[in-house]
């Protein structure tokens, strides 16, 4: 009994510890892409510029993923998923060599599909075999990147990742709507347009991009038509907001395929990649991320999440600094892509940090109406 307690109470240690190595990868992940925006910031090395996204993408998301799938799995072996993914990003925070850094992510994403084996294995399940299929997508990406590929290649296949985890996660929470099967089909087989497009983008990454962007428009009308955020938008509070944040970035998601779709020549550098990638990653998936804190939040740390009306102000300066970053894109206007960019960090920190209070809240009250030495205490 002593030696479950203990294991309980060092997992409760562990999750926060792995939730802030993420917190770093995040934040040193927005300050290289401040200095490669062009904001004079003093950095600890070059790569922390160069690295920018794959610290967003795998030190901060991926670890963040596998984290919350370890959770849910509760299972110790599963917490070196995100600890590796974790460490990876901070290696290459420090400006460790890159093969260090890109290493631990190969092997924090093997870790991931392994969950995802164990999952479906003892609960088969199509929403839990997409996301494991994303996870072998995030590792397909990551494997591009370790053998030095441009990192444009490796982009499509993190973002096909972050696509089939967000999509598997709706599948499974919109059962309570009782789709048709034919429905769920279509959703699939949009799905399985996106990774063709990757499979063709290996030998013709242009066409591949427009595929995928064809792929992403299709998703996005499916669930802006049949996702359940369609009739919790017309709840009130935290229900709302959630569904707010949802059909913002499924809105954003369609605008992302379009842009793949008709300008995939130019899904290397420039204005145009800058516009393709950031739709996608601040419109679509950040997005998602606020929807989804005040589920994952409390599913990781055992805490609820403390509504707040605050949380549309980070959401409205998120959106509203987007469209200054398109504009800027469309205009080739470096300085104005500076400051909206500098804006979409500012609204990720600031949603951040009401995140941090809602829990430092809670955890307030908690300690202050638990019995005196609760072992079990899960802010212990």
């Amino acid at each position: 009994m002593s030696n479950s307690i203990s294991n309980q109470i060092a997992r409760l240690r562990l999750k926060p510890a792995l939730m802030a190595v993420a917190a770093v990868c995040l934040l040193m992940g927005l300050w290289g892409g401040l200095a490669r925006l062009g904001w004079m910031l003093p950095v600890l090395h070059t790569n922390l510029v160069s690295q920018h996204g794959a610290l967003m993408l795998s030190g901060f998301l991926g670890a963040l993923i596998a984290l919350e799938r370890a959770v849910a799995l509760e299972r110790r072996w599963a917490y070196a998923a995100p600890a590796l993914a974790g460490l990876g990003g901070l290696a290459l925070s420090i400006g460790l060599p890159d093969w260090i850094g890109r290493s631990l992510i190969v092997a924090g994403s093997l870790g991931l599909i392994a969950i995802f084996i164990f999952i479906v294995k003892h609960k088969p399940d199509a929403a839990h075999a997409m996301m494991g299929a994303g996870a072998l997508l995030w590792c397909i990406g990551n494997g591009l990147w370790w053998l030095d590929g441009p990192i444009y290649h490796s982009v499509p296949w993190w973002v096909g990742f972050l696509l089939l985890t967000i999509v598997g996660e709706r599948v499974e929470l919109s059962r309570v709507l009782r789709l048709s099967h034919s429905l769920y089909l279509l959703l699939f087989s949009l799905v399985g347009v996106y990774v063709i497009g990757l499979l063709i983008g290996l030998a013709q990454f242009q066409m591949g991009i427009s595929v995928c962007g064809a792929a992403l428009l299709g998703v996005s009308v499916w669930m802006l038509r049949f996702d359940i955020a369609r009739r919790t938008i017309h709840k009130s509070g935290l229900t709302r907001f959630i569904a707010a944040c949802l059909l913002l970035g499924q809105v954003w998601l369609g605008v992302a395929g379009a842009l793949w779709l008709l300008l995939a020549q130019q899904f290397t550098a420039g204005f145009g990649y800058d516009a393709m990638l950031h739709i996608v990653l601040i419109g679509f998936v950040f997005s998602m991320i606020f929807g989804h804190a005040p589920v994952i939040v409390p599913g990781v740390l055992r805490l609820p999440f403390v509504y707040s009306p605050w949380l549309y102000a980070p959401l409205a300066l998120l959106h509203v600094s987007l469209l200054v970053r398109l504009l800027s894109d469309a205009l080739h206007d470096a300085i104005l892509r500076m400051w909206g960019g500098l804006f979409n960090e500012i609204a990720v920190l600031s949603f951040l940090a009401l995140a941090v209070w809602s829990v430092l809240r809670v955890r307030k009250q908690s300690q202050s109406n638990a019995p005196a030495h609760s072992p079990l205490s899960p802010i212990s």
